[in-house]
């Protein structure tokens, strides 16, 4: 059975499923976060909060949120606990800082290298774009930096302190495009479960 890839913004009912996901990809790094520092990530920012579904299935998700160049989520606060300072004065995008953060972006594993990760980030830049972002930051963990370069990512070493997000986490970020890039196919994947 063929199954439609859809990506829409993330909704409460999504949240198990986000939570589950997010613990599959990050436990066996040591760097799962609650349910609660989720959402807070999440309420920071709704509109540029995504999951990608197969089908009627919640295939993946993608965190993002506005913040300061150079900086990034703590691991062990939520983000109501202590907001990184807005500037003030005029500036890019909504948060302020003319960055967007992705904070996670995870796709179930039997579904991975299947192009969905890569509807997500297409999704989140054109979204980046409509803001006004001039920029996309993540940190890369467990040995993902090479996933990222090949997205136009760049490091930026010494960012992140060491242990911060786990061993050789490097903070990468890229500029957003002011063009929209071709949209990734159509797609439909045969179910897999």
């Amino acid at each position: 059975m063929d199954e439609t890839v859809r990506v829409r913004l993330l909704a409460d009912r999504d949240w198990d499923a986000v939570v589950a996901l997010e613990r599959d990809a990050y436990s066996g790094l040591g760097l799962s976060e609650d349910r609660a520092a989720l959402q807070s990530r999440a309420a920071a920012s709704p509109d540029t909060c995504f999951v990608v579904d197969v089908g009627p299935r919640t295939a993946g998700y993608a965190l993002a949120l506005p913040y300061p160049p150079h900086r990034y989520p703590d691991l062990a606060r939520t983000e109501d606990a202590e907001p990184p300072a807005r500037p003030s004065g005029p500036s890019s995008g909504s948060g302020g800082w003319g960055n967007l953060h992705l904070h996670d972006i995870v796709v179930a594993p039997g579904l991975r290298r299947r192009g969905l990760a890569r509807h997500l980030l297409h999704h989140l830049t054109g979204t980046a774009r409509a803001r006004g972002d001039e920029r996309i930051s993540l940190v890369a963990v467990g040995g993902t930096e090479g996933f990222w370069t090949a997205r136009g990512f760049v490091a930026q070493p010494g960012v992140v302190p060491a242990g911060a997000y786990g061993g050789g986490a490097v903070y990468m970020s890229k500029p957003v495009p002011a063009r929209p890039s071709p949209s990734p196919p159509a797609t439909t994947l045969r179910e897999v479960s």
